[in-house]
This record gives structure tokens, C-alpha cells and sequence, in this order.
């Protein structure tokens, strides 16, 4: 858990220490500005801006159930961010597996990817697709949901 945090954290801790560093050097308007765009960086890099992740095995399940792909993400990954941005409100139709909090997703991304954990891995119909592009996966969840 504190894992998924530690980059958020961070920006947020780099940005506040430059906007001491410019409102002690006379200009809180610029460190006004800085903060900001840190704040959004460390929210955007959270696991905030994320459906609540699931276990491997659930997402395994519910996808069997329901049809819908299972996304292998993991917190500061701009690939991951970049995808979840791009599917907008259809990202809830996807079953999230944070491969930081569950060592099976962990696994399941390795043995889709020779041993390395590349993440986003999306996994449609029992296939893994490693870093699909945003408009490809968006006709996948057109397809579940036509065919739901």
C-alpha cells in the first residue's frame, strides 16, 4: 500500500520545498503556481485516479463471468495513466489488478511478458495484450458491452 504512494509523496514534498524556496525569495505568486502544478502531478500519479483495484483471481473471475478485459496497472506508470485517462468514464468497465498490492497479477504480468512486469498488460478474452493502445481497447469494451 505505502508503495503505491511513495512517488505522490514525493512530488508532493519537491514542490512544496520549492515553493518555500520562492515565497523566502519574495515571489508567492510563482510558488502559488509551482505548488499547483505539483499537486496535480502527485494526484494525477495516485491511486486516486484509479477504479478500486482487485485481486487477479476476482478479475480473472468477473471476466469470465461478464466478458470485460482485466488491466495489470501499477501506480506511476504513465502507459497505465495515459490508457485510464484515454478510456475516460469507461475505465469502470474494466477489472484493474494493481500488480503492486496482489503478487498473482504480479505473476500473471510476468508470464505474459517473459519475466518482466510491463505494464498496462490487458488480458481479453484469456489473451494478454501488453500496452494496448487507448482506441483499440476502447472497441474491446464496446464489444463486451454489446455483447453483455
Amino acid at each position: 500500500m505505502t508503495r503505491a504512494w511513495i512517488l505522490p509523496m514525493l512530488l508532493m514534498l519537491c514542490g512544496s520545498v520549492l515553493a518555500a524556496g520562492l515565497v523566502v525569495s519574495g515571489t508567492p505568486g510563482g510558488a502559488a503556481a509551482f505548488l499547483l502544478v505539483f499537486v496535480l502531478l502527485a494526484s494525477v500519479n495516485s491511486p486516486l485516479i484509479f477504479p478500486r483495484p482487485i485481486s487477479a483471481l476476482e478479475a480473472q473471475r468477473r471476466s469470465a463471468v461478464d466478458g470485460r478485459p482485466v488491466v495489470f496497472w501499477r501506480p506511476g506508470c504513465a502507459y497505465c495513466l495515459r490508457l485510464r485517462i484515454r478510456l475516460g468514464r469507461s475505465a469502470h468497465q474494466v477489472h484493474w489488478v494493481d500488480i503492486w498490492r496482489d503478487p498473482a497479477g504480479a505473476a500473471a504480468v510476468r508470464a505474459a511478458n517473459d519475466g518482466n512486469e510491463t505494464v498496462p498488460t490487458v488480458v481479453v478474452a484469456g489473451r494478454p495484450h501488453t500496452n494496448p493502445d487507448p482506441v483499440w481497447m476502447r472497441e474491446q469494451l464496446f464489444r463486451s458491452a454489446s455483447t453483455s
